[in-house]
This record gives structure tokens, sequence and C-alpha cells, in this order.
């Protein structure tokens, strides 16, 4: 864990923002609405809470991150380029033939990545395995899963959930990114989900529900579970607003997987860099 102001890391937020609006309106392709909605997390982790070595990103011991929601990578892509695991000219390589920054994320090209992933519902179970691998090795390193809230209509999530709980993995910690939209529409329309903290609380994990876009609320639930040693994996039900930090993106189903033109691109890079009032 490093040491860094909340200020400092709202800054990081506002970066990973711009930088992933960049990489999307360069590409003429991507989803911003879910990467926005995800930034204060990525932020908190990625520069603060996850034990990680960008010079050695294979390093057995460092703490994992599965993007499970795979096809908000740019948000991730923003932090590995802004933490130096690659080059900062590679973010305007989004979705390019022969990128390592593919449209979903892929362990095989680009360094810092877990796991591949994009079919949605996989990546908790890849965070288990994990997980069960590290209690095995004896090894003190954490695992954190981001999946998104329409992601958690499919089956192999509740499965993976039960896993957790049979294997007591208290090295675990899922974020459940809560954004009530999804490809087709409001989640709630598409498929109810119901109450998500709720669920995972009876699948036996110890589950904590946040404002996600509120940067000290993260901190401080960070805080909290952190160094846990009792047998029980974490859910994090985290409520945040998609396309948050831009206007007319901001509860927009139409921005979960949509490049700004020219004009909306100013809007939103001027829209971010000052912050909505």
């Amino acid at each position: 864990m490093e040491y860094i102001k909340v200020e400092d890391l709202k800054e990081k937020a506002k970066e990973l923002r711009k930088t992933a609006l960049t990489m999307i309106y360069e590409a003429r392709s991507g989803h911003p609405g879910g990467a926005f909605s995800a930034a204060e997390l990525i932020a908190a982790l990625y520069f603060k809470e996850m034990n990680i070595d960008p010079s050695n990103p294979k390093w057995v011991d460092r703490d994992r991150f599965i993007l499970s929601k795979g096809h908000v990578c740019p948000i991730q892509y923003a932090a590995l380029a802004m933490r130096g695991y690659f080059p900062w000219d590679v973010i305007y390589t989004l979705r390019k033939e022969g990128s390592m920054l593919q449209g979903h994320p892929d362990m095989k090209k680009c360094p810092g990545i877990d796991i591949s992933t994009g079919s949605l519902g996989q990546g908790l179970s890849c965070a288990v395995g994990m997980a069960i691998a590290g209690k095995r090795d004896k090894k003190s390193y954490r695992v954190f899963a981001l999946l998104g809230d329409g992601e958690c209509q499919e089956g192999q999530v509740w499965e993976a959930a039960q896993t957790a709980a049979k294997y007591q993995l208290d090295n675990l910690v899922v974020f459940i990114d809560i954004n009530g939209l999804q490809c087709d529409g409001p989640c709630a329309d598409i498929m109810p989900s119901l109450n998500l903290a709720a669920k995972f609380r009876e699948f036996g994990f110890d589950t904590r529900s946040i404002n996600g876009n509120k940067m000290e609320e993260v901190l401080i639930t960070l805080d909290a579970i952190r160094g846990r040693n009792d047998g029980i994996p974490t859910c994090i039900t985290m409520n945040t607003i998609k396309g948050k930090g831009v206007s007319f993106m901001e509860n927009i189903v139409e921005w979960h997987g949509k490049a700004p033109n020219d004009s909306e691109y100013k809007q939103a890079l001027e829209e971010l860099e000052r912050g909505l009032q």
C-alpha cells in the first residue's frame, strides 16, 4: 500500500477518465459509460491499495486485479499507462490491429493484465481460482475483482460466489459496479438483480454498500477490510453513475458502448477537467 492524499487520488480519477476518453475517441470505438463509473475505484486500487510492481508485472507475490467487465478496459489501460507498465504513446493504439490494447484485456499482450476477460460472468471464477492458489501456496497477496451489475445476471457468478465461501477466501475482494444500466437498457428492465448486497451476504460474504463515486467512501472501506483473516470473502457493492463526470453521458444507456465525435470529445474533456457543478 502506498501513501497518497485523498485529493491526489481524486485528481488521478479525473486523469483516468480523461485518458480513457481520449483512447475511445482516437479508436472511434469503446465503452465510456462503465469506464467512467469505475474511475474512483481504479484510482484507489492502482495508486494506493494494491501491492504491485510495474517494473515486474509477473511478480509472484503481487496483488491480482480481475476486470470481469472487460469491455471497460480503457480505464484499466489508463491506470497501467500512468503507473508505467508501458510507454504512454501506446494509449493511442486502442483497438488497432496488432496493439497490446485490445477491446478486451489480453494477458498475453498487455503487461499488468492478470487474466483475459470479456465474456461476462467468468471473471469471478478466475479470481476465486487465484485466491485458492494463494491460500494453498501460503501467499499473502490479495485478489480484487470488479463486476458489473448487469453481469451479475450470469449464473456462473453465483457458482463462483458459493465456492469463495466454501474455501474461506478472505483474500478475495469483489466489487460490484451498480450503475443501473447495461447494453440493452436499464438492468431492472432487462433482468432485475434485486438486492445484490443481500444476495452476496446470503452466499457467505461480508458485504458493504458504498457510493462508488465518492473517493472518501472507497478509501474508508478499503481501510476497514485490509488485513482480514477470518475466512470470510468480501463484497463491496458500489452505487455509481454511468458516464460519471460528463453531463450528456451520465445515466444515458447509449453511452454504454459509443465513442464521442469531435464536438462531444471537446465538451467531455472540458467538463472532466473543471468538474460538473
